[in-house]
């Protein structure tokens, strides 16, 4: 059975000589949009203590002059963008973030960046027979000779664009390119066993896997290190809300959504590897509210996208064949995963977990991991410890390797002193 998914490509532009001024243009007048939306968010937030959503600003705005510089539903997505950076700068600050700053203007001195310029289905027109992307402008762009850009693209040579749902042009820092999101017909694959591996997140250790007699552990150090960089170099800004600032954060959340991606397509490769069919994650919804972790926790804790990590696990699953099962992991780092003995002070540090009753002695958090594999596994008795459970006390370490921004074991990563 066929099902659909999202592909983005990254493309070149074979002609990017011949059509770089256009896309300039355009690119400035994004930013312009972004800026008359975000003093409009501004007016309005003085007069009525609210900052309007994507759909008020679009009707404030759709007479505006700025507006027409692009095509309609570029301009949309300008707004939709702004609308969804102020919800959240609210979640942040809901969560307790004092630091996090409201989305601020595109603008440096008397200068516009060139910002992304999003095009859907009216917006572009694709001719995969010649590779070519026609592009629209807004009406105030057009010049009376041309109200398009025509685009000549190139991809990886095993890709193959159709079905093209949204174009993007994207300025890199030195030319632009194009991002094409397309929908892909995959044929459901057959899942690599019917194994089951659980997964404990955290916050020291990001991910532990148990597969049953196997455990993968991978730390957050790099994500750790990244936050306190970024936080020592966002002090040294005058401003919080500055230029400089506001490309600290964005290149942060860059580095922490690849870190995101990399552990999950590596945990997923390796599960399949070990002929599984279900992954069972620890659902942690209403951690933040239900559990006091201290000041250093909570600010840990507030910064911890599991969810956004969990949604990239499932759908990296999914290509594989592999179902992602969520559970609550109430209680789960309190328990033996060999006898099932339940005991608050059996974790006796926090990377170590020994149980008095059957004496495993285990790592912590893939202790955890166990627990919630067994979660979906009612007929796994626990034996009193006769089952062989050394790999719970020694797991598998894979850490990411910021020179190649990849996992790989612990071995073949070379740590600088």
């Amino acid at each position: 059975m066929a099902n659909q998914v999202t592909r983005t490509y990254v493309a070149s532009i074979h002609n990017h000589q011949q059509v770089c001024e256009d896309l300039d243009s355009l690119g400035f007048a994004a930013s312009k949009l972004w800026n008359v939306a975000r003093w409009t968010c501004d007016r309005i937030w003085d007069e009525t203590g609210t900052i309007p959503d994507h759909g008020a600003l679009k009707a404030y705005l759709k007479n505006n002059e700025r507006y027409a510089d692009l095509n309609a539903q570029s301009s949309q997505a300008i707004l939709e963008e702004l609308a969804e950076a102020f919800d959240s700068w609210y979640t942040l600050r809901g969560n307790g973030d004092k630091k996090a700053n409201p989305p601020g203007y595109r603008k440096h001195g008397d200068d516009h960046p060139r910002s992304t310029v999003t095009f859907k289905e009216d917006g572009f027109k694709h001719d995969p027979d010649h590779d070519r992307i026609r592009l629209s402008k807004g009406q105030n762009l057009k010049d009376g000779r041309q109200d398009f850009i025509l685009c000549e693209y190139a991809v990886d040579p095993d890709v193959t664009v159709q079905n093209v749902q949204q174009v993007r042009a994207v300025w890199t820092g030195t030319d632009w390119e194009l991002h094409i999101v397309c929908n892909v017909e995959r044929d459901d694959p057959d899942p690599p066993g019917d194994r089951v591996a659980g997964i404990d997140l955290g916050i020291c250790n990001f991910a532990a896997v148990a597969v049953g007699d196997d455990a993968l552990l991978y730390p957050g150090g790099a994500l750790k290190e990244d936050d306190y960089y970024f936080q020592k170099q966002r002090a040294k800004c005058d401003d919080s809300s500055s230029r400089k600032a506001q490309r600290l954060d964005r290149k942060r959340g860059e580095r922490r959504t690849h870190f995101f991606h990399a552990v999950s397509k590596d945990i997923v490769a390796e599960c399949a590897a070990r002929n599984v069919g279900t992954i069972v994650v620890g659902d942690l919804t209403g951690i933040r509210e239900n559990t006091d972790w201290g000041d250093h926790g909570n600010l840990d804790l507030h910064g911890w996208a599991f969810d956004n990590f969990t949604q990239m696990l499932e759908y990296k699953a999914a290509e594989y064949g592999i179902s992602v099962e969520r559970v609550d992991e109430r209680g789960t780092s309190k328990s033996c995963g060999s006898c099932g003995t339940i005991d608050d002070s059996q974790r006796v540090e926090r990377g170590l977990y020994v149980c008095d009753e059957c004496g495993l002695v285990a790592n912590a958090d893939v202790n955890g991991a166990e627990n919630i594999r067994q979660k979906v596994l009612p007929n796994l008795a626990c034996d009193g410890g006769d089952r062989d459970n050394g790999w719970m006390a020694q797991p598998a370490v894979r850490l990411f390797d910021t020179s190649t921004g990849r996992i790989a074991p612990q071995e073949q990563v070379t740590r600088e002193p």
